[in-house]
């Protein structure tokens, strides 16, 4: 007879065997959080450390380094006494509208579109796709050499004998934000394109099918059932436009620069500009945590609706 089948060998094993199932419990418990614990640490510091650190600064009279000591609301009361501000601040205004309500719907359309099975489907959404691979600053760099009177659409359509035609809203005060639009649109559709794409291929097909046998037509299907169902996505949507939209920097830096003068002018800008090249820190701190607040602002009521609605649903 083997060791391991004695009376003493079973006797050992099964005295091992829970020793064994209680460190593989400890380990399945702590490993987990073992791993993660650096990434929330660097997290810790790095994100919220210097959220509150601004905040912080954004309370002194900081200039062109920083000073801890307490001044009140004095950079919040000269941030909203300044009229460059709130041509940023309207400016958001416009550009976040207008450029979330464009891309949700060209997005949309696309995603639809794509939706029907048509031929080279998987070229299609690449291309639609592709403008999300560049950075804004390329985006900017591009859209700004084709909107550029003297030498994109403008020149090459008077060239080709249509000498009426104009095309200078990058060089107008009055309607260079809205290039920093189209420009914002033709980069981000393509990525609402694939998330509402995959909404549409997430819904049961049943449902479709039994709303044809009842008569429905395809767009009536699509406006009573399928984009109803695809309320998350919207919700997902939103938040990563709004996101975009306030911390817009490099793509308005690369297109238009703020100008001309300051007409096109965003809240990014005016807190890069106030704290790193006019040695006004403590104005650029604050105006940094009002875009923070702003981003509050339109977070917490779309995660109220949506987990109401989940709750309800």
């Amino acid at each position: 007879m083997s060791h391991s089948s004695s009376p003493a060998g079973v006797r050992a094993l099964a005295d091992a065997a829970p020793a064994a199932a209680s460190r593989q419990r400890l380990a399945d418990r702590w490993l987990p959080r073992l791993v993660l614990s650096p990434t929330i640490i660097m997290s810790l510091v790095f994100v919220y450390g210097f959220i509150a650190w601004t905040a912080w600064l954004s309370f002194t009279e900081s200039r062109l380094l920083p000073r801890y000591d307490w001044a009140g609301l004095t950079q919040y009361l000269a941030l909203f006494d300044n009229e460059r501000w709130w041509t940023a601040v309207a400016n958001l205004g416009v550009f976040g509208g207008l450029f979330i309500l464009c891309t949700l719907v060209v997005g949309l359309l696309l995603a639809v579109l794509l939706d029907q099975k048509i031929r080279a489907e998987g070229a299609l959404r690449a291309i639609y796709l592709y403008p999300m691979a560049l950075s804004f600053i390329v985006t900017g760099t591009a859209w700004k050499w084709m909107l550029n009177p003297d030498m994109g659409l403008q020149k090459v359509l008077n060239d080709w004998g249509f000498a009426n035609f104009t095309f200078d809203w990058l060089v107008d005060p009055d309607r260079a934000i809205y290039t920093v639009v189209i420009a914002g649109v033709w980069q981000s559709s393509g990525f609402v394109m694939a998330l509402f794409l995959a909404g549409l291929r997430g819904v049961d097909d049943s449902i479709i099918k039994a709303a044809q046998v009842d008569g429905a037509s395809l767009p009536t299907i699509y406006r009573r059932i399928v984009i109803p169902s695809l309320r998350p996505v919207f919700f997902s949507v939103l938040l990563i436009l709004s996101h975009i939209a306030i911390k817009s920097f490099d793509l308005v830096m690369a297109l238009t620069g703020g100008g001309p003068g300051t007409s096109s002018d965003v809240p990014a800008i005016f807190m890069y500009q106030f704290a790193f090249t006019r040695g006004q820190l403590g104005l650029g701190a604050a105006s940094a945590m009002m875009m923070l607040m702003t981003i509050v602002a339109v977070l917490v009521p779309l995660m109220y609706l949506e987990t109401r609605s989940a709750k309800r649903g």
